[in-house]
């Protein structure tokens, strides 16, 4: 069951857009458990949406996943799900996407880094990617919008995190603060509501500004709006980002 196209159909989200509660969210770690309307800071930014190139002319309403911006040498990497870059046609990243607009502009995927697990068989303990992206005017992702680092064998609920993510009803992003738990050995999952269809991809940052996780894995994120689920990132995702991160 695949989250991106599962989910789609649920409807407007019931987020909590208040200034109150946003504030909580965006100002500190706030409520655990509340999804918020995601406030446009130097963090969101790291975060955006994935795009078939040929919707690049027109953003709205076409965004279909969610990647972020995640450190290497070369300054150009994504991370999200594989199953969002498992098809075929170029794509175009667009970091803090908003209501139709690119404020970092529109970043064109060179190439696709998928693990054997899930290329030879869709393995869901395998759905995490990463993808290069081409430089624009000379200047690389990360020197426009920054990135937050990979942090592969972590315990899983060792801190709180914050999921941001796209819902494809939504042309803004929502985030959600709480604390992982185990599903099994090889996935976890988290309590937030209303993470619909468009979300798979949403990276899973913890207090030290490292990604933990990315929403996918168990049933392609979850066959529910309310619960997500992401790989823990052990060796094959230390493997495949190494090969990645040294594409220039």
């Amino acid at each position: 069951m695949k989250r991106n196209a599962l989910l789609g159909a649920v409807g407007l989200l019931a987020v909590a857009a208040t200034s109150a509660s946003e504030a909580a969210a965006d100002g500190g770690p706030g409520p655990l458990g509340v999804t918020t309307v995601a406030a446009a800071t130097a963090d969101s930014a790291r975060v955006g949406a994935l795009f078939d190139a040929a919707d690049a002319g027109r953003l709205t309403g076409a965004h279909f996943c969610t990647a972020s911006v995640v450190h290497s040498p070369h300054r150009n990497l994504l991370v999200t799900a594989a199953h969002c870059l498992g098809g075929d046609g170029d794509l175009v990243f667009v970091p803090g996407y908003r209501d139709g607009g690119a404020p970092y502009g529109t970043w064109k995927v060179a190439r696709v880094f998928l693990p054997d697990g899930w290329a030879k068989g869709q393995d869901e303990d395998s759905d995490v990617a990463f993808a290069t992206l081409r430089a624009d005017g000379g200047r690389q992702i990360e020197d426009v919008v920054g990135a937050n680092r990979l942090a592969t064998r972590t315990a899983t609920g060792a801190t709180a995190v914050t999921v941001t993510g796209y819902p494809n009803s939504r042309e803004t992003p929502v985030r959600c603060v709480n604390r992982p738990t185990a599903h099994s050995s090889t996935q976890q999952r988290i309590d937030c509501p209303d993470f619909t269809g468009g979300t798979s991809g949403s990276p899973w940052v913890n207090g030290d500004d490292r990604i933990v996780g990315v929403l996918g894995g168990h049933e392609q994120g979850g066959a529910t709006a309310d619960i997500s689920y992401s790989v823990v990132l052990g060796a094959e995702a230390t493997e495949l980002y190494q090969d990645a991160a040294c594409d220039p």
